[in-house]
């Protein structure tokens, strides 16, 4: 696959070299990777997720307690990195990935998809719906797929430009720092409201759960655990006879002094230095670590998500480029509409493994765990179909993203190379001198009942075309 900038500005489609009886035999190819990890679902894949629930809610138990004194500085970073980090891994390996329908397989009573719900602003109702139906179905077919730009950022030059979007590169700031919010105003689908495919009384629901869980999230880390921190001080102080160190003003009391009603020296603001200054500084402590923790998950969560969909490697779609799409078309469009991102397993883990962001497009309902173990077979397919394998490092990616956030701020802008078939290292070549996928098709039938990316489960309405139709 190539360019030729002399002639044209448009990137060559990827399905432009492949006949429709290679691409049917793609589609099969990467039905049977599916089915060959279908297959192989069991217990080393269930002690896999529930021990990472563990991990998660010990980290959080960690955080919590170590917050209990967070006016010492090394508890206060302790406890906020250690809330964080559990934030980060229920937002991205837990709360997405079970909400995908990838462990619904195990027909775990609270580790379903029709039942789990996690600590950010948007509704799993919601969610599901734009993310796993509208979101993996339409990927990066323009005007169709709602996560390109998010409808608030012009992040392909074929988008058409408004002036509002002058402003991308200060709002997307904001974007990252609250991420979640950003994503459930997003889920609320007001040009679906617009069109009519919503009604007013659904928007309505939606909104009441957005608001249902802000309740929640602020009683929860802005006056539940700060209140706790500070109560957990005040006990302290009272049984070791005062002798923990204090603040010896409090803010409360300085703002009392200056208020005309009470006077400088009322009686409230003499008791509030002399009992509560310690607690008062408690609770606003662990008020920002708490705001911190949500910081430092929704910048990740955005930076992994942004990296994953918006660098310059992927290739997005026309409507008519996809009519009469083919699983094998379908196929395609998800592998080159996404980029993965280097790393190590630790980095795959807080990323959700959505650094593996191109298995999880052609698999969204495999288990998050797998997708390491399926990477060098996708990349064999691609070598041997002449595609390409989007991934790059962090940074690397980081960088294209923003650059093309800032330039496409401005009208204009054009599309950028994109990367041609597949080469692999002589090294990987060596050990993978047979096909993978050829492999997996000799091992599993390929009418196994929970193939392909389709697989119902309660989490997973992305809709791909049947097999048989290549």
């Amino acid at each position: 696959m190539t360019i030729d900038h002399s002639t044209r500005t448009e990137p060559v489609n990827p399905l432009a070299h492949l006949s429709e009886e290679t691409i049917a035999q793609l589609a099969k190819e990467f039905d049977a990777i599916h089915d060959e990890v279908y297959a192989s679902l069991g217990e080393k894949d269930r002690k896999y997720i529930t021990s990472v629930i563990a991990a998660q809610r010990q980290l959080l138990v960690a955080g919590r307690v170590l917050l209990l004194g967070s006016t010492s500085k090394p508890a206060w970073l302790a406890g906020t990195a250690c809330l964080g980090i559990a934030k980060i891994l229920e937002n991205m390996e837990i709360g997405h990935n079970v909400m995908h329908g990838q462990w619904d397989w195990m027909n775990d009573p609270e580790i379903h998809s029709s039942v789990w719900d996690w600590d950010t602003a948007s509704t799993a109702q919601s969610w599901k719906h734009s993310h796993n139906y509208v979101h993996h179905t339409y990927t990066n077919i323009r005007g169709k797929d709602k996560d390109l730009g998010y409808e608030i950022m012009r992040i392909d030059p074929r988008q058409k430009w408004h002036p509002v979007y002058l402003a991308q590169p200060f709002y997307n700031v904001l974007l990252m720092a609250f991420f979640e919010w950003g994503v459930a105003l997003h889920d609320l689908d007001l040009d679906a409201l617009r069109h009519g495919d919503k009604s007013p009384k659904e928007l309505l629901a939606d909104l009441k759960g957005i608001a249902g869980k802000a309740r929640r999230q602020f009683v929860k880390d802005y006056v539940g655990w700060p209140v706790i921190s500070a109560g957990a001080f005040g006990l302290a102080q009272l049984m070791s006879g005062g002798h923990l160190r204090e603040s010896k003003k409090s803010r409360v009391a300085a703002r009392l002094r200056k208020s005309t009603r009470f006077g400088k020296n009322n009686a409230v603001s003499n008791v509030l230095d002399a009992r509560f200054s310690g607690m008062e500084s408690t609770f606003v402590a662990t008020f920002a670590a708490n705001f911190f923790a949500n910081i430092i998950r929704n910048v990740w969560s955005h930076g992994i998500i942004f990296c994953g969909h918006f660098p310059d490697q992927a290739y997005t779609f026309s409507e008519e480029e996809v009519e009469n799409e083919t699983r094998g078309g379908w196929y395609v469009r998800q592998l080159v509409g996404a980029a993965n991102i280097d790393g190590g397993p630790l980095f795959h883990l807080m990323s959700g493994n959505l650094s593996y962001q191109v298995e999880h497009h052609l698999y969204p309902d495999m288990p998050s765990t797998r997708y390491s173990e399926v990477s060098p077979k996708i990349k064999d397919i691609c070598e041997r179909y002449q595609l390409p394998y989007n991934s790059g490092p962090l940074m690397q990616q980081w960088g294209m993203v923003h650059r093309t956030i800032a330039r496409l701020a401005l009208p204009g802008g054009k599309v950028r190379p994109k990367p041609g078939p597949y080469r692999p290292e002589e090294a990987w070549r060596r050990k993978f001198n047979e096909s993978e996928a050829a492999n997996s098709r000799s091992r599993v039938p390929a009418s196994h009942p929970d193939a392909g990316p389709e697989h119902r489960g309660g989490g997973v309405d992305v809709e791909p075309p049947p097999r048989g139709d290549d």
